[in-house]
């Protein structure tokens, strides 16, 4: 590896400066993605293996950021499983046939990942090959209450209100469906590691609607058998937590090498009840890039003095990109944790 800074602070080892990448900094806020964008849909973008490795570096090329995520969405493996999916213009996700019922859940199917979505770990030989050690690759699932809201919901939702009626008027559906979604979910990370992915990251990106209470009962479980099925492969593993921070020690029970965090709550009380024997990554709002540079500077210079130069502070967004984000601060970003940072 020509930049080995993220994976090394994924372990907790001295870095020359505190690695950076950034959720969702493969997209519409960039010209060169935009280009590829107007000419193909979305769910093309992601089935075609050649596209998918374009849109990954993108990123790589123009920011310097310190470590590549793959070009994908969450929601690639439900097609898999017999869940249909499409993207509604300006509307996202759309499951034409939510899983409701017991039955519904029984002809969810588990395949291996490889014969569900082939194109995943295509992308992911064919950007490893074009990176060329330049920098390491992420890959990366949705969490099994994230995907399960998605699946019960029938898309997105503000109220998750079919998920919580599953759980509690019908727990053991609830659990029947849990239980395929991870072991889908598992198989799915197994596979990109297996085809080249050297870290893996787990979105949670909607478990914030949930009391810590109902995470501990209904969701952990789940995540930490996703989790600890990939202990032994080799690779650091990711747990982010959306709008967690209420349950941030149940989150860190679950599993995880490295703890994503928001920007709801400070660095250094985060890794304070992480506990120092986990790297964090995190946690710059993202709509902090709208702020002028010398404002993103001084945020970064806080986040980085919270780190408190521990080894293992991983910086990234407290979630992904807004889309009308401009470039050049985006570009400010990474030169500005580089600067600060370097030892």
């Amino acid at each position: 590896m020509q930049n080995d800074h993220f994976l090394k602070a994924c372990r907790r080892e001295e870095v020359e400066y505190t690695p950076v990448w950034l959720m969702r900094q493969a997209g519409r806020y960039m010209p060169e993605y935009m280009e590829i964008r107007n000419k193909y849909d979305f769910l093309t973008m992601c089935k075609t293996p050649e596209l998918a490795a374009e849109v990954t570096l993108q990123p790589v090329n123009r920011l310097g950021v310190d470590a590549a995520i793959l070009f994908a969405d969450i929601l690639l493996p439900l097609e898999g499983m017999g869940i249909d999916l499409a993207f509604a213009k300006n509307e996202g996700p759309v499951i034409s046939n939510p899983v409701r019922t017991g039955e519904d859940v029984e002809n969810i199917r588990i395949l291996d990942a490889e014969e569900a979505t082939p194109y995943v770990m295509e992308a992911i030989r064919l950007i490893r090959r074009e990176l060329d050690g330049r920098a390491p690759l992420i890959g990366f699932s949705g969490a099994p209450f994230t995907i399960a809201s998605y699946i019960i919901e029938g898309g997105g939702s503000m109220e998750y209100k079919n998920c919580k009626k599953m759980m509690w008027q019908a727990p053991e559906i609830w659990d029947a469906l849990m239980e395929k979604i991870s072991e889908v979910l598992l198989r799915y990370l197994k596979a990109q590691i297996k085809a080249g992915a050297q870290a893996v990251q787990m979105f949670d990106s909607w478990v914030g609607a949930l009391s810590p209470d109902d995470y501990e009962t209904y969701v952990l479980p789940y995540s930490k058998y996703v989790l600890s099925g990939l202990k032994g492969e080799g690779v650091p593993v990711i747990h982010f937590a959306n709008n967690a921070s209420s349950m941030l020690e149940l989150v860190v029970q679950a599993g995880g090498d490295v703890i994503g965090v928001d920007w709801r709550i400070n660095l250094d009380e985060a890794w304070k009840r992480i506990g120092y024997d986990r790297a964090i990554q995190g946690n710059l709002d993202p709509f902090t890039l709208y702020a002028p540079p010398q404002l993103i500077a001084e945020k970064v210079k806080r986040i980085l003095q919270m780190a408190g130069n521990r080894p293992g502070h991983i910086f990234n967004l407290g979630h992904g990109i807004n889309k009308e984000t401009p470039v050049e601060n985006v570009i400010a970003l990474v030169e500005a944790v580089h600067e600060y940072s370097r030892r």
